[in-house]
């Protein structure tokens, strides 16, 4: 271990303070040695270092080259040993082949953390993989982080620190925004776009391959961050799903920072095969919108959407609700942000009398005093200042749309200086529209540079100001969020069925008759059944369940029942019974010839009800995931489904019911009484419970799920279970 002359105080110094994962001494680092400093035009090593002397670097620079006396002017050491100093972080810009050594020789100084710039590692496979894994190993063993390889570096704009350890063109402005991306090309791309946008940045993050430090990690710091209130993400997968809905939820409900990611792969032409509808509609995509649903987190389609929600989130305060007002010099953008708002979930806020009163004081006879507030084409800006602040200080107006187009006798200027002006005396978002790219350029720089966000088009402005909704809406939630409490169950008796069904098999199918007394050991509502083996028990069966009656075949070879003829309905006659009994075993080895027969399942008739499906499958790296849907046989087709990791909240079983488009079917429709939704969210939150308490289910399906009317319960009308022994290391 290095103890050089001044170490001792420093690494005292060092040791105390707060890391947060041992990510603080690399961001706030206060000197660093830059391993592949060069002097050579076009070389990252020459990018990086001189990224660090433009940006005004407050520390002390180390570069480390074997044959160059000076780096750009600066005093350069043949190798990281012949420092004579204390040194907070290794920038490290050399062939992949070397980079073990040089971290293993950092740690061994005591340095605490390594950005690895050097590419060739996991990305290109083979040899690359066995590097980034012997940078795993000397993470592990000796405590240094690691941020990449294979990354764009990091910036810190803080005043006291200005780090820009990259390779990337600019360094942007200071601002309240972090970003984090998974690429680094990506990054370039996005600093050039937030320059042009005039949007800053406290903290700029290019990851690479995680070999150490992750996402996750990332957000427990900037959860810290005074610097940092909105965080953006662009990622290609979660090192952890529950990890990061835990630090999620805590950014947002807890310190109150929203996160914006744009998640790149949204298809799921990868899944498996499924022998359920759960294990058929639940691909990784629709896992990560349940993460990020119960985060807390927004996820929005790309970049150009991000920096939109960004500037509003960045600069304007929340809406306290989704009444929104419009103001405009030109009918047709009005009809189009009014269009957009509603589409998007916001409401056209009512005007009071007042206001209205006030606004045909200040507007012509033509003007329309309406929502949206029309004051005409040649309005001035003296009319536009007094139709925004009418509109936003009536308490019925949670936030404001400012469209302008650019016309003959618009006052563009005059009217842009108006917006900060009327946002500093009121609490409301006021976003900006001013339409156009040249005409109104001098507008939009000024709204940019005073706080006030502007969008090309009114239809960004309602989109983005819908977004902030959503966060204030989630916020408001957060008392309702709260630990997850346990249902009476027989956990321990459904394990040692569990354990018997997968002592000789690596997979089962668990029997319609089976299923059903797993869901009752979790307090599901299911239906009397008896199961019948032979025609002499035909009666018996009748007496127990009654009648009318459904019957089902059991068979393990038999998954979908109703293509194999194997169901009968409404039987209500024992003669009716015996029949269908015969004809179900007909079908059956017809159907499959071979097919193993355990018997014929006897259940009570189910009443008339609103079908939904529940179901569960596991994602092999987050663990259960829970559906939700209308049910019956089209689910696969409709697709109206919505999706949640278990356990869960009684919240997130609520949102689960009211996010399908076909919501109002269950609120009741056509003189159909309203649903028993309480009953149902409790259903559903009993089958999460079953669902995270067994690691054996691999897919579960209640289809359909009967919900009567209101305070008429649910019961099971149908279910089905594949189990599978659990891999070591499984979520």
């Amino acid at each position: 271990m290095y103890t050089g002359d001044s170490s001792d105080r420093e690494a005292r110094t060092f040791a105390g303070r707060v890391e947060n994962n041992g990510i603080d001494p690399i961001i706030n680092a206060r000197s660093i040695a830059v391993i592949g400093a060069s002097n050579r035009v076009g070389s990252v090593g020459l990018a990086a270092f001189k990224n660090l002397l433009s940006a005004g670097y407050k520390g002390v620079l180390y570069p480390v080259h074997p044959r160059e006396k000076s780096i750009q002017g600066v005093k350069a050491y043949p190798a990281l040993e012949a420092i004579p100093d204390f040194v907070d972080l290794a920038v490290v810009i050399i062939g992949a082949d070397q980079v073990p050594g040089i971290v293993q020789s950092a740690a061994d100084r005591g340095i605490k953390g390594c950005i690895v710039i050097s590419a060739g590692f996991k990305e290109i496979g083979g040899h690359g993989v066995v590097l980034e894994n012997r940078l795993k190993q000397i993470a592990a063993s000796t405590g240094i982080r690691i941020i990449g390889p294979n990354c764009l570096g990091i910036i810190n704009t803080d005043p006291d620190i200005r780090m820009n350890a990259s390779f990337a063109r600019i360094m942007p402005k200071s601002g309240n925004i972090a970003f984090i991306s998974q690429s680094g090309a990506l990054c370039t791309s996005v600093l050039d776009y937030a320059a042009g946008r005039n949007i800053g940045f406290s903290k700029f993050i290019s990851f690479g391959n995680k070999a150490d430090i992750n996402e996750i990690d990332f957000l427990r710091y900037l959860k810290e961050d005074p610097d940092t209130q909105l965080i953006l993400m662009y990622l290609e997968d979660i090192s952890s799903g529950h990890a990061f809905m835990e630090i999620g939820k805590e950014i947002t409900y807890q310190a109150g920072k929203p996160i914006l990611v744009v998640k790149s792969g949204r298809s799921t032409e990868g899944a498996r095969a499924a022998a359920s509808h759960t294990g058929s509609l639940a691909g990784s995509d629709a896992t990560y919108d349940a993460i990020f649903y119960q985060s807390g987190i927004q996820r929005v389609e790309g970049i150009n959407e991000l920096f939109n929600y960004a500037e509003a989130f960045s600069k304007q305060p929340l809406p306290r609700g989704n009444r929104v007002a419009i103001v405009t010099n030109a009918g047709g953008p009005g009809i189009m942000a009014t269009d957009a708002a509603v589409r998007h979930g916001l409401k056209l806020a009512t005007l009071s009398e007042e206001t209205r009163a006030k606004l045909k004081t200040h507007l012509p006879p033509t003007a329309s005093l309406g929502n949206p507030v029309d004051v005409i084409g040649d309005a001035t800006h003296e009319r536009y200042e007094a139709a925004i602040r009418t509109v936003v200080e009536d308490d019925g107006v949670d936030g404001a749309i400012v469209i302008l187009t650019p016309q003959a006798m618009t006052d563009i200027l005059e009217t842009a200086e108006i917006l900060p002006r009327v946002a500093a005396d009121v609490n409301k978002p006021i976003l900006g529209s001013f339409m156009g790219m040249v005409d109104v350029s001098e507008g939009v720089e000024y709204l940019q540079s005073h706080g006030i966000p502007n969008y090309v088009f009114p239809e960004a402005a309602a989109r983005s100001m819908a977004a902030m909704v959503r966060f204030g809406e989630r916020l408001a939630t957060r008392e309702r969020r709260r630990v997850i409490t346990r249902m009476p169950c027989d956990a321990d008796g459904v394990a040692r069925f569990f354990r018997v069904k997968l002592a000789a098999n690596e997979k089962a199918y668990v029997s319609e008759a089976e299923a059903y007394d797993i869901f009752a050991a979790y307090h599901l509502p299911v239906p009397r059944r008896r199961m019948i083996r032979d025609a002499s028990e035909i009666d018996d069966a009748v007496a127990a369940v009654g009648l009318p009656a459904v019957m089902k075949i059991v068979s393990p070879d038999i998954i979908h029942k109703s293509d194999a003829g194997g169901v009968k309905v409404n039987l209500s006659t024992p003669e009716a019974v015996r029949s269908a009994y015969d004809e179900i075993i007909a079908n059956a080895l017809r159907y499959k010839a071979d097919a193993r027969i355990d018997g014929v399942l006897m259940v009570e008739m189910a009443g008339k009800g609103v079908e939904v499906i529940l179901g569960a499958t596991r994602d092999p790296a987050f663990g259960p995931i829970c559906m939700f849907g209308l049910g019956g046989i089209f689910v696969e087709v409709m697709k109206d489904v919505t999706f949640r990791l278990a356990p869960m909240w009684e919240l997130s079983a609520e949102n689960m019911i009211r996010q399908i488009k076909s919501f109002r079917i269950l609120e009741g429709v056509r003189g159909n009484p309203p649903s028993d939704l309480d009953a149902l969210k409790q259903c559903i939150m009993k089958l999460s419970q079953l669902a995270a308490d067994h690691p054996e289910i691999r897919e579960m399906d209640i289809n359909p799920l009967i919900v009567y009317p209101e305070g008429g319960g649910c019961v099971v009308a149908d279910g089905r279970i594949m189990l599978e022994r659990p891999r070591k290391g499984a979520v």
